[in-house]
């Protein structure tokens, strides 16, 4: 693991003029990225979005949806460069957080079965799997199936 970055990364709400750091980020770490208009969207419909910054430089973010006492965290990405730092971990933690200050009772996300660095992530943070969509994510080859999972808050 690397070092630990100094100093510490801070959050803060996600704004429409971070789009375009966002967009550097995004088709880097992703083969099918979310697309300009997903984030825009997610914004303008009131999701809870973030990013995560280092010395005012976005080096991630996430998008949460919460319905009722439910959220669904629908992105969360960390810069390639600052992969393998424990970043998104405290981002998850940050997340995580703010849901539960939306009297959220559990989080939901989906994932890809070959982003064995997120499964790991999820299941050391408490997550379960407890379901598969089938053919969920477009693929290379096709398509790949999504594993659903959840945690308490």
């Amino acid at each position: 693991m690397s070092a630990v970055l100094k100093p510490a990364v801070s959050y803060r709400p996600m704004k429409s003029g971070d789009l375009d750091t966002v967009m550097t980020i995004e088709p880097e770490i992703y083969p099918f990225p979310w697309t300009r208009g997903n984030f825009a969207d997610s914004l303008k419909a009131g999701y809870s979005c973030w990013v995560c910054e280092h010395e005012k430089q976005i080096i991630g973010y996430a998008v949460l949806m919460m319905v009722l006492d439910e959220a669904h965290l629908l992105n969360i990405s960390i810069a390639k460069e600052y992969q393998g730092r424990g970043l998104g971990k405290k981002l998850l933690e940050h997340i995580m957080q703010v849901a539960r200050g939306h009297k959220g009772q559990m989080m939901f996300l989906e994932v890809r079965p070959s982003n064995k660095s997120a499964l790991r992530l999820y299941e050391n943070m408490g997550f379960n799997e407890f379901s598969v969509r089938k053919g969920y994510y477009p693929a290379a080859n096709g398509r790949e199936d999504a594993i659903l999972m959840g945690s308490a808050l």
